[in-house]
């Protein structure tokens, strides 16, 4: 074996092995899924106070029944329940076996499960039981921080045991008012909770007026949740049933047509590869793994070390700058490393990487969008049932979530709607899937990069859903033959989750 080949070897060990512990590592993160269903909750909650206007109040209410159900409440209290005892058992588990997890996703699974039982008593007090929200909130004061190992969050366990305090002096009998208790609950709870809290403390505290403008501010409020929630539902709702409807004819007329119908374009078309497996593994090894996860992170590091600046201290607008740049910098690298692997070969057979602008690509792509819907959500129902709420997740996706900056959003777009499309689908479906069918047949090689796609993004929860979308990707790219194609799939597809993750942020708090 040439050195160059010893090298390249030993690089895709390194890439295998860091690809495997991150993989590893994100089976102990939590997934995003079920902070998404509490946002989406809480926007339910909202929803639920919503009593219309003039005279037709009653049809807003039969509206705000038939988009929210009649019973919000106890709905909204299962799912919390169910939120809060999957977080207290992997908790546990962690505590228990001591297995090895960051720090920070300790605290911030410990946080969860106090914030949670707080909004839990809250729920609870609205459907009657309000000792047993007493005793939930008893278990809040009791954990002091002198009781916690030294790594635990003392200043949100202090806000969480003062919070719990005012709720149970509202809501014992009789109650005892404290002195600093609007402060508290206007800092320390959010929404909906915050609403139920405030209206109790405004009703011991004999205040007409300060209700009053609480019921405005919290009628405004629930007919925006009522419109985000018809954002959110009504519109993947459609496109999951466009999806559907466009799957079983395409699939009706490739039994009938089969080689003439539509799914059947370019089936016979095959690419001309005239470099060997040694090009692969160089583009990816170095181009994507090695530049992407050691080279570029590390070099940026040092120099905002050297700047005496700290990413992870960033405000939203400033992380969102920050992600925008290293990825701008991965696909630099990349596109550089892509392109002087082929120079050699160039020019290059022709349907290589090919953008044709006058060409059906937009109906591909949204196509490949509809029919992608019910597929992507039917796996990941079926892929929750497994992870119990770990497994990680686009570390993008929290931020964006809880980001109220349309600056850092515009941002966002740019990165996950623009960037990621451009770059992704040039690797993986422009460069990778052609090159695979020198050795595998086409579906093989839909499949196969379509897992490595999935794997790429380093979330093992994500891998299946992903590969999903990966293997739809491929096949609208190699039935159109046109990159802009999976490039437009791909942008909706990004473009719709930060939609729904902006809506819920920006409704569910």
């Amino acid at each position: 074996m040439t050195p160059k080949r010893w090298i390249l070897a030993i690089l895709t060990l390194l890439a295998i092995s860091f690809l495997g512990l991150s993989l590893l590592n994100s089976w102990t993160q939590p997934q995003i899924q079920s902070r998404l269903e509490l946002y989406q909750t809480n926007l339910l909650l909202h929803a639920s106070q919503w009593q219309g206007k003039g005279t037709e109040a009653d049809n807003s209410i039969i509206l705000r029944d038939n988009l929210i159900g009649k019973t919000p409440v106890q709905e909204a209290l299962k799912q919390y329940q169910q939120v809060q005892e999957s977080a207290a058992k992997n908790l546990a588990k962690f505590q228990e076996n001591n297995e090895q997890i960051a720090a920070s996703s300790l605290q911030e699974l410990e946080q969860l499960n106090r914030d949670l039982q707080l909004r839990i008593g809250i729920l609870k007090t609205q459907l009657g039981s309000t000792d047993q929200a007493i005793e939930t909130w008893k278990t809040l004061v009791e954990t002091t921080p002198e009781k916690l190992p030294a790594s635990g969050d003392k200043n949100s366990i202090i806000k969480t045991a003062k919070t719990a305090q005012v709720l149970i002096g509202l809501w014992q009998t009789p109650a005892r008012l404290l002195p600093d208790a609007e402060p508290i609950l206007q800092n320390y709870l959010e929404g909906w909770f915050r609403y139920q809290a405030l209206v109790k403390l405004y009703t011991l505290q004999q205040r007409p007026e300060a209700l009053v403008t609480l019921e405005t501010q919290q009628q405004e409020r629930s007919e925006q949740a009522i419109f985000k929630l018809m954002v959110v539902s009504a519109i993947p709702g459609i496109g999951l049933i466009l999806g559907l409807l466009l799957a079983i004819v395409l699939g009706i007329q490739l039994i009938f047509k089969g080689k003439d119908s539509v799914l059947a374009t370019n089936i016979d078309v095959a690419w001309l590869i005239p470099w060997n497996g040694e090009i692969i593994l160089q583009v990816f090894v170095v181009g994507f793994s090695l530049l992407g996860q050691f080279f570029i992170p590390l070099t940026l590091r040092a120099v905002f070390q050297g700047l005496n600046l700290q990413p992870s201290s960033f405000d939203v607008r400033s992380q969102a700058v920050y992600i925008l740049i290293t990825y701008l910098l991965l696909m630099v690298g990349g596109f550089s490393v892509l392109y002087f692997s082929i120079k050699s070969y160039f020019p290059l057979p022709e349907g290589w990487f090919t953008f044709k602008l006058k060409d059906n690509w937009f109906v591909w792509g949204l196509g490949g969008y509809l029919v992608a819907l019910p597929l992507v959500i039917l796996v990941s129902l079926i892929n929750q049932k497994f992870w119990d709420g770990q497994g990680g997740s686009n570390p993008l996706l929290p931020i964006a979530l809880e980001s109220r900056d349309s600056v850092a959003l515009g941002i966002f777009f740019i990165t996950a709607s623009i960037a990621a499309p451009i770059f992704e689908e040039t690797m993986f479906r422009g460069f990778l899937l052609p090159s695979l069918t020198r050795y595998l047949p086409l579906g093989s090689a839909i499949l196969l990069s379509g897992f490595l796609f999935a794997v790429a993004h380093f979330n093992v929860s994500e891998i299946l859903p992903l590969m999903t979308l990966g293997i739809v990707l491929g096949f609208v790219y190699t039935r159109s033959r046109n990159l802009l194609a999976p490039m437009f799939m791909h942008g909706l597809w990004n473009s719709g989750t930060l939609l729904s993750l902006y809506v819920l942020g920006s409704g569910g708090s």
